[in-house]
Order: C-alpha cells, then sequence, then structure tokens
C-alpha cells in the first residue's frame, strides 16, 4: 500500500498538481502540509494536524445573529462542547453589521463577536470562521447587506470595483478581530473559509480546466485582504456538489486555490419540501447514502476528506409541515448517515445546522419561515432531545478515537459478513493497525432487522465475531462501527461487537464505556484480561464470562440502564443500553479540545452535564436536570465530594469507586395569562386625508436603475432603490380622476402579498402562495367610487426576502402600474408615487436591534411595538379581532419573575379562532420590540414562535405587540398563547443575565415617522 501511495504522488506531482504552499513526507508517503505561514495547522491525506497532534473535526454550525442575546451564546456553545465536538462553526453576516454602505458595526449589542472566540478558548473547541462575504445560509440575499441589492454594486460576487470597495470594510473588520483569536497565538481559530460554495473557478466543465479569471481574481482578491489583515491560519473552500471540483490545489493550479476544500452534501434534501431534491438531484430515495471516497480521491487526495456542511437536518419553506420534517432527519438518519461519512474516511465535517436559531426580523428568505429550527440537534427553543443524544453517541466516539484520525480504506462489501443484506468498511490504521468496521445495512434504505456474525483481521488474526454465540443486530435504519485492536490507555480492546462511547483514564485505570440498542447482546475482548466480576447489573441484562484462546470473552445482553463489569481488577467497563448511553456524559477538565484520556470524568443521569472540574477532593458539575435525577460519577479516587451547579450533593461510594447521588426536580414555571390588550388602527395611509409629506416617505422618482431586470413602467418602484429594504412597504400612487382600474405586477419573494386601497376604499389582495414570488392582480374601481382631481392608491406590500445567489438582485417592489381605462386598456400614467418603509430608512435608528428587525408598518415606524410606548388612550379589546381590510395593532404589557437558578424557555403560539371570519391575514409578534414571528394561516403552518430570554425580560415587564393585517374586508382574528417550552434546574441561569441594554425603549422621534 504505502509503495503504490508514493508512486501515485509521483504521478500528481508530474502533474503539477500537488501545489500546496509547503509540504513535508510523512512516513507513509503522503505530504505533509501547511499553508506556508505556520506550521501550527497542517494536514495530510489523513486528517489536520494541530500542533503536531491529529484531530478528528467533528463541528457543527450555530448563528450568531440568528440568537441575538450574547449571553445565550455560552449555552448554545456549552451543548455543544457536553456532546463531545471539537469544533464549531459560523458564518458571521455582512448585513448583521453593516445596516448601510457607510457603517461597519462589531461594538454594538450583538455584534460584538469577541465573547465567541473567548468562549471558544474557556471551552476548549476549534472554530472554523465563515466570514463569507456571501453566505446563503437561507438568509435573505444569501447574508449581503439589502443596500447591496440596487445594482449599483454590480452583479455581485465577482472582481467588479464597486463590489470589492463594497465588502472590504467589513471583510478586513472581520479577518482583523478574527487575527487575534488564530491557534498561531495560541487561541482556537483552525481555518477561514473563503467565500461560500463559489464552484465557480472554471468557464465550462471542470475537467477542460479553462480558468475564469473573474472569478479567480476575486477569490485572490479576498485571500490578499484576509492576509493582510492578519490571517495566518490556512484557508478552505466549500464546493456545494461533486460537479464545480474548483479552488483544489491537488486539482488545479489556475490561480485563485485554498489550502483545503471540502464537500457540502444534504442527502436527504436541504429542504423539507423533497421535490425540490427531486428537480436537482433526480428522485429523492430516504436513507440513499451517497459515495464520496472516489470524488475525495480523485478531487484531493492530498488533504483530508473534508465536509464542511454535512446535513444536520433540513429548513421548512413556507407551507412546510408544523414543526419541520424530523422524521427525514433524525435520530435514526444521525445514526447510519454520520457512520457512512467514517467508512468515507471523513475526518473533518461540519454539521448544518447543530443549532438552527430564527429567523427573527427580515432575516429570512422567501424559502423560509420565521423558524430555522431546521430540525437540528439542538431545537430552536434550545431543547434537546434524542436527535441530540444520538449525535453524542457518535461525536464522543470520535473524539476519544485517536487512531481514527489516520486510516486507509482496506476494503469494503458484503464479503465481511456471514449475511448478504449487511456489508461492512473496514478501515485501518497504518501505523498502529487499530481497525474499524462501519457496518452498515447492504441496501441502506432497508429497515429490516438482520442478524449477523463479522469477519475481522485482528493483532491476533483472522477472527469471526461474536465468537461465543448470539450476533451483531441491525434493527432498522442503523449502523454499528465495530473496533478491533482500539487503544485505551496500557490497554487494547481485541474487539467489541458493542460500539464504544468512550473511556477515561483515572488514577491511571482505565474506565471504558461501551453500548448496545436497548435489548442487544455483545461481546468483547480486552487483550490480557484473565477474570472479571459483574459490579453492577442493569434490569433484566444479563453478562457472562468465557476463557478462550487465552483471552477473556465478556458476553452480555443489556436490557436497560448501565451495567458495570471489573476485570482483574483494575479495568472497569460500563456496559450502556441506549437510553441510558444518551444521559451517558465524559465532561473535560481542560481547555484542550483532544480532551486527553487523563482529562475528562464520566457521569451518567443527567439531561445534562456542560462542564467539570476539580477542586481538592471536591468535584464541581454544571448542568441541567429536568426532573429528579439519579447521578453514578466516576472520578478520580481524591474526589469524595461532588457540588451539582453550586451546590453540595449527598454522595455514596460503590464497591466499584464510583459516586451515586440525586438531584431535585426543578420548581415549576407558570405564565400570566396574556390579557388587557389594546388596540389602534394601523393603516392610516389608506386614506386620502393622510399626509405623506413627512420625513416617512420619500419620492419614488427614479426613471433609470441599473437593476439588471427594468421595470415595465415608469417610475421605478423597487423599494431598495430608495432605501426601504424589509418586509412590508407602502406605496401612494396619484393620478387624476379618468381611470376605471389598475393593473397591478408585483414582485415580494415566495408567500408575499399585497392590498390595494382607492382613495381608502378598499379594492382587493393578493394573498400569496408557497411557491409564487411574482403575481398581477387587476383591480377595477368601484362603481361608486369617488374619482376627483387628486386620487390616491395606496399599495401595501409585504415581502418575504431577497433570493440568493445570482437572485439577490432580483428586485422587490412594483414592477408595472398601469392604470386602466373601462375596456381594461392603457390610460393616463400616474402623476407621483411616493414610499414609506422602515422608519429612518437606511439610517438605522435602533443599532441594538438593527437594521432586519423593523418593517414599514406605521405601528413600526411610530414604536407602538416598542417598551415605553404610552398606550394607555386606546381602548381596550376583549379578542384580537375587527372587521375590515386593514391592518390593526394590539398591544399589552406582562410582568415576568423567573426564579434564579433556572433555564427557563418560552415559547408564543399564535392561532385562528374556530369562528374568526377568515384566514386570509398576515400578523407580526413583537417582543418588547424585536419582531419575533411571522404567522400566515393562509399560507404556512408555523404556529409556534420561541422567543429568548433578552428579548423576553424574565424578571421585568414585558411588551407584547401584534400587527394584524386582514386581507378581506372580512377582517381577522387571532388567538395569542404562550407557553414554558422546559424549565431546567441549571448553571445557565438566565434570569441573572444583563440583558437590559437589549431592549431599548421607545423616544418621541418616532413620531416624526407617522
Amino acid at each position: 500500500m504505502a509503495r503504490l501511495i508514493h508512486l501515485c504522488l509521483l504521478f500528481l506531482s508530474s502533474l503539477g498538481l500537488v501545489t500546496a504552499a509547503a509540504q513535508n513526507q510523512t512516513e507513509t508517503g503522503w505530504p505533509l502540509h501547511d499553508d506556508g505561514l505556520t506550521t501550527a495547522v497542517q494536514w495530510d491525506h489523513y486528517s489536520f494536524q494541530v500542533d503536531g497532534q491529529r484531530v478528528f473535526v467533528f463541528s457543527g454550525e450555530f448563528h450568531y445573529w440568528r440568537i441575538p442575546v450574547p449571553g445565550l451564546w455560552r449555552d448554545i456553545l456549552e451543548k455543544i462542547k457536553s456532546a463531545g465536538f471539537t469544533a464549531f462553526t459560523f458564518y458571521s453576516s455582512w448585513a448583521w453589521h453593516s445596516p448601510n454602505n457607510h457603517t461597519v458595526d462589531f461594538t454594538t449589542g450583538a455584534r460584538d463577536i469577541t465573547p465567541i472566540f473567548e468562549l471558544a478558548k474557556e471551552l476548549g473547541m476549534y472554530i472554523i470562521v465563515r466570514p463569507g462575504p456571501y453566505i446563503n445560509a437561507e438568509a435573505s440575499a444569501g447574508g449581503f447587506p439589502l443596500w447591496l441589492t440596487t445594482g449599483d454594486y454590480g452583479t455581485l460576487r465577482n472582481n467588479d470595483s464597486r463590489y470589492t470597495a463594497a465588502w472590504k470594510p467589513y471583510f478586513e473588520k472581520m479577518s482583523q478581530i478574527t487575527s487575534d483569536y488564530q491557534v498561531t497565538n495560541g487561541q482556537n481559530t483552525l481555518v477561514y473559509q473563503i467565500e461560500n460554495e463559489y464552484g465557480d473557478q472554471w468557464l465550462t466543465s471542470p475537467s477542460e480546466r479553462d480558468p475564469n479569471m473573474t472569478a479567480i481574481h476575486y477569490m485572490e482578491l479576498l485571500e490578499a485582504s484576509a492576509r493582510e489583515n492578519g490571517i495566518l491560519v490556512p484557508f478552505t473552500a466549500n464546493e456545494a456538489n461533486m460537479d464545480a471540483m474548483s479552488w483544489g490545489p491537488d486539482w488545479s493550479n489556475a490561480g485563485g486555490n485554498v489550502d483545503v476544500v471540502g464537500l457540502d452534501s444534504y442527502p436527504s434534501c436541504w429542504t423539507c419540501d423533497v421535490s425540490q431534491c427531486d428537480s436537482t438531484n433526480g428522485a429523492y430515495v430516504a436513507y440513499q447514502v451517497v459515495e464520496y471516497y472516489d470524488y475525495f480521491l480523485d478531487f484531493s487526495p492530498t488533504s483530508p476528506s473534508f465536509m464542511p456542511e454535512f446535513q444536520g437536518g433540513s429548513y421548512n419553506p413556507w407551507g412546510g409541515p408544523e414543526g419541520g420534517c424530523s422524521s427525514d432527519t433524525g435520530p435514526d438518519f444521525v445514526n447510519l448517515f454520520y457512520r457512512w461519512n467514517i467508512a468515507q474516511r471523513v475526518t473533518a465535517m461540519s454539521l448544518y445546522m447543530l443549532y438552527g436559531g430564527t429567523s427573527w426580523g427580515a432575516i429570512a428568505t422567501p424559502v423560509t419561515a420565521t423558524s430555522y429550527d431546521y430540525s437540528a440537534p439542538i431545537s430552536e427553543d434550545r431543547s434537546i432531545g434524542s436527535k441530540f443524544y444520538e449525535t453524542k453517541l457518535l461525536s464522543l466516539f470520535t473524539r476519544s478515537a485517536k487512531d481514527l484520525t489516520m486510516t486507509d480504506l482496506i476494503g469494503n462489501g458484503t464479503q465481511y459478513t456471514n449475511n448478504t443484506g449487511i456489508s461492512a468498511f473496514e478501515l485501518r490504521n497504518p501505523e498502529t493497525n487499530a481497525g474499524f468496521y462501519v457496518t452498515l445495512h447492504a441496501d441502506s434504505t432497508s429497515d429490516s432487522n438482520v442478524a449477523f456474525k463479522l469477519r475481522v483481521n485482528t493483532s491476533v488474526g483472522a477472527l469471526t465475531i461474536p465468537r461465543t454465540g448470539g450476533a451483531i443486530r441491525l434493527n432498522g435504519h442503523q449502523s454499528k462501527i465495530i473496533v478491533t485492536d482500539f487503544t485505551f490507555g496500557n490497554e487494547t480492546l481485541l474487539y467489541s461487537t458493542a460500539e464504544v462511547l468512550t473511556y477515561a483514564i483515572l488514577d491511571d485505570e482505565p474506565t471504558l464505556a461501551l453500548w448496545v440498542p436497548t435489548g442487544e447482546s455483545g461481546e468483547f475482548v480486552i487483550k490480557g484480561t484473565k477474570s472479571g466480576s459483574v459490579v453492577s447489573q442493569g434490569q433484566g441484562s444479563e453478562v457472562e464470562f468465557h476463557q478462550e484462546s487465552g483471552n477473556l470473552v465478556v458476553a452480555f445482553t443489556q436490557s436497560a440502564g448501565m451495567s458495570v463489569v471489573q476485570l482483574d481488577g483494575r479495568i472497569r467497563v460500563v456496559i450502556l443500553d441506549r437510553t441510558a448511553a444518551y444521559e451517558f456524559w465524559a465532561p473535560a477538565l481542560t481547555e484542550d479540545p483532544l480532551v486527553p484520556e487523563t482529562e475528562a470524568v464520566l457521569v451518567q443521569g443527567p439531561y445534562l452535564v456542560r462542564s467539570a472540574s476539580v477542586e481538592s477532593s471536591t468535584l464541581e458539575l454544571k448542568g441541567d436536570s429536568v426532573n429528579e435525577t439519579a447521578l453514578e460519577i466516576f472520578a478520580p479516587k481524591t474526589v469524595n465530594s461532588v457540588t451539582w451547579n453550586g451546590k453540595q450533593v449527598k454522595t455514596s461510594k460503590t464497591s466499584y469507586g464510583s459516586l451515586k447521588a440525586s438531584i431535585a426536580a426543578p420548581a415549576s414555571i407558570k405564565l400570566p395569562a396574556l390579557t388587557s390588550w389594546r388596540s389602534n388602527d394601523s393603516l392610516p395611509e389608506r386614506l386620502s386625508t393622510y399626509d405623506d409629506s413627512g420625513p416617512a416617505w420619500v419620492d419614488a422618482n427614479h426613471m433609470t436603475t441599473l437593476n439588471p431586470s427594468p421595470p415595465a413602467t415608469l417610475p421605478v418602484l423597487y423599494a431598495d432603490e430608495y432605501g426601504f429594504h424589509n418586509g412590508v412597504r407602502l406605496w401612494r400612487g396619484y393620478f387624476n380622476g379618468t381611470a376605471s382600474g389598475v393593473f397591478l405586477n408585483v414582485q415580494g419573494g415566495d408567500a408575499f402579498g399585497f392590498s390595494a386601497y382607492l382613495n381608502g376604499q378598499f379594492l382587493g389582495s393578493y394573498f400569496g402562495n408557497a411557491s409564487i414570488e411574482q403575481a398581477n392582480e387587476t383591480f377595477s374601481f368601484p362603481s361608486n367610487a369617488t374619482l376627483t382631481t387628486q386620487n390616491t392608491l395606496l399599495v401595501i406590500h409585504d415581502d418575504t426576502g431577497h433570493d440568493e445567489t445570482t437572485g439577490a438582485l432580483n428586485p422587490r417592489g412594483i414592477l408595472s402600474a398601469q392604470l386602466l381605462t373601462a375596456d381594461n386598456t392603457p390610460a393616463q400614467n400616474f402623476t407621483h408615487w411616493r414610499v414609506a418603509g422602515t422608519a429612518g430608512g437606511e439610517s438605522n435608528l435602533d443599532p441594538v436591534r438593527g437594521a432586519w428587525n423593523e418593517d414599514g408598518l406605521f405601528a413600526e415606524r411610530v414604536g407602538w411595538h416598542l417598551p415605553g410606548f404610552d398606550a394607555s388612550s386606546w381602548p381596550v379589546t376583549s379578542s384580537l379581532s375587527f372587521t375590515g381590510a386593514t391592518v390593526k395593532f394590539f398591544r399589552t404589557t406582562v410582568d415576568l419573575d423567573i426564579p434564579r437558578g433556572l433555564d427557563v424557555s418560552i415559547s408564543f403560539i399564535l392561532g385562528t379562532p374556530t369562528n374568526a371570519p377568515s384566514i386570509a391575514y398576515r400578523a407580526q409578534l413583537f417582543v418588547n420590540g424585536y419582531q419575533y414571528g411571522r404567522f400566515n394561516p393562509y399560507i404556512g403552518n408555523q404556529v409556534t414562535f420561541p422567543v429568548p430570554v433578552g428579548v423576553l425580560d424574565y424578571t421585568g415587564e414585558n411588551t407584547i405587540g401584534v400587527a394584524v393585517w386582514a386581507q378581506t374586508e372580512d377582517g381577522a382574528a387571532i388567538d395569542v398563547d404562550w407557553q414554558v417550552n422546559y424549565v431546567a434546574d441549571s448553571s445557565m441561569d438566565v434570569s441573572g443575565l444583563d440583558t437590559a441594554a437589549l431592549r431599548p425603549g421607545w423616544s418621541a422621534e418616532r413620531l416624526q415617522f407617522a
């Protein structure tokens, strides 16, 4: 094998394709690369290395700008760490930091990202930083600031000098901030991604090697800017699919190459609407795995098999199912597909998303509703469940399986088993000979229950396992990794048909944790052991010992809970069923992301263990419990007391050295009722008597546009042209009294809508469709309409964000506005138009909540949604209902007093009463000034809207507002309630967070935008 690898390298070198900036050669013959600036991060065919240590990079994505409460970033990152991940990944958002083309804000509120880097160091995780400038992310315009979408900056994502001048201030600042937190100076930034899914290096097929110099120059500009601003760690790029083959130094030397290129993959469809994947990738087949091994060998043979984005879930589009499509990407998906990646020799992958969060305000593109839960392992409301726990089973294993960072694929097929329905992939470490056999159904779509034996090669020869009876079993969409010659401490696990979860060396003696699905059997051998005893046995579980070929064979069936076996009086083996393994943790005692085997303790029982530390003889555990919980702790012998979230717990010591304790259930929380609502009309602009001469309004008078899609009529009625970028915009067109109707063609993205009024009289609405982003309506003027020499047409237009990639410039607004005569032929033109949107336009009146947060509704412009506005003169209403086609704003205040020492998650529930006059309405939920829900019962199915602490004040008064836009004369009715998602006794003391600065109040300045 080494000779074959050496010949491959000679061949690649002869073609000029092994072109990394610096390289050495490892003992295996594969070159060891660095970027020519630092050797702190290196890589080869097998894996990344940090300071000479190989790393299995298991990462997950979270977006700080989707949870704009810095105090909660710790919660998310602690959960990522607790699951065994060695890294996390984040996109930074140009749009979040640049509300206009002269501002770059990395200091206000949740725009200060330095706490993320500091937490990475404190918690012990590497960071993959992805600064864009384009990020996609199902964010409006793919994360571009919306002032960029007018056409004034060219077609974007190229080397146009206008676009370059636009991105440089943001990109330079992002690079400067990151430069202080690189592994080169003892911090944790591992690599820096350039652009995103930008597979444009070639003009034609990659096999033709025909360079796209525009794209190459763009990449070179970004790379040069990052280097000039202090980035020393390697550059990475991500390919959206296997067809682009761009920016890889093994593949080409055309220019613009990064150091390591990875592949993104969403094998179970990136959206809950799988028909979109059918049209893109052929017929979608559930649980159909994708072969990656040959792709990596062809495209990047001297780099690690790296997946910057691997499916962590799927986004839920407008019209998608309530709660997303977790069944397609749930625990079974995790079990099968993540192990499949290991079979493909992947040693670096990041789950997209690990925590999705919320598309609050105007973050989302037309493809997603308000939620960005993404069916991710950490839910939008910050809760964790079976998917998180199933992911933890593998991430803890990859963190502890050091030999997995360097393997060759020896072979694969059904010949490894005695059942042709099961296939195996044999991976082997060429230096230690440790083996990893990834087993799965030969047809990965199968969910049958299959028993089999496995043929393995070990240091004592070829074996068929299990040896003493029984079988390995794959029940449903499952996979198992069977190890051979697995080293833990000074011991060697010759083989185990149960999966390794993790291990720790405590007082120079190992504790190994193995797991099987509930009720299944397993068998293992630790080399050299002679005797064994069961010191603790799970309910209904059985353990047997057999002497065979000089070794002790341990065979067991684990029905429920946890069993503990002692071997030779010095080795503890903890055997867990799946449920118990879900609640088994290995918190680190160190900041080292690799967590050396002597730097962890083992804990079974809680909902979550966030961290552990040993002070003298006390083990200090921090975490969450959601009910009364029994703890069992494996720690050094010097530990004789335990605290849980700072409180002493009573412990007892078992005969085999563990400590047992219990935690009381947390207190329950009851939310006060949402009552005392007041209401006011929020669409005075429809009336002919309304005065639009104030600063809220801008003349829409452009007769030309640089947008590549010119309008059908003039003036240009594209909202972004006039500095109004989000959600609801209002257009007032003036004309004299000769028309009998109007034709309107409006574009606003999937699920958008609009309504029209003539001199205050309702004409009609376009209600919207989950898959239509442009629509036209012809509105006839009513026969009783009174036309004068000065008539006003109001168009209230809601859009759902800008499209991504090449669609970022697709305009939002009125493409055509044509007055009609009685026979529906064109009449005269409008004399002039005015437009209103977010108060202050691009001036960013509210830098804390930011440019995404507000639309152009009257209520928002004058600040009715903000804390401190005095609505005492408004009429009290017993229900959130009304008649007539208008917009009503409902408002109430409510106090919260959440006790200290708890983590409490709260969601609002919006619904339509059974006796409601219509479902043709749109509603927006405001919580203390933040727009935290868009409810559209005519199109969407989302009814639950989690709102985080910090947006909610858990120890004070909260202002709740709901804007309801009825699109018919029937009016609308809405129900608004809230619920507690979970209560945990927790070190995450949410009531103790200092968040007052995140909720600035109302000021009289707002009144000028009436």
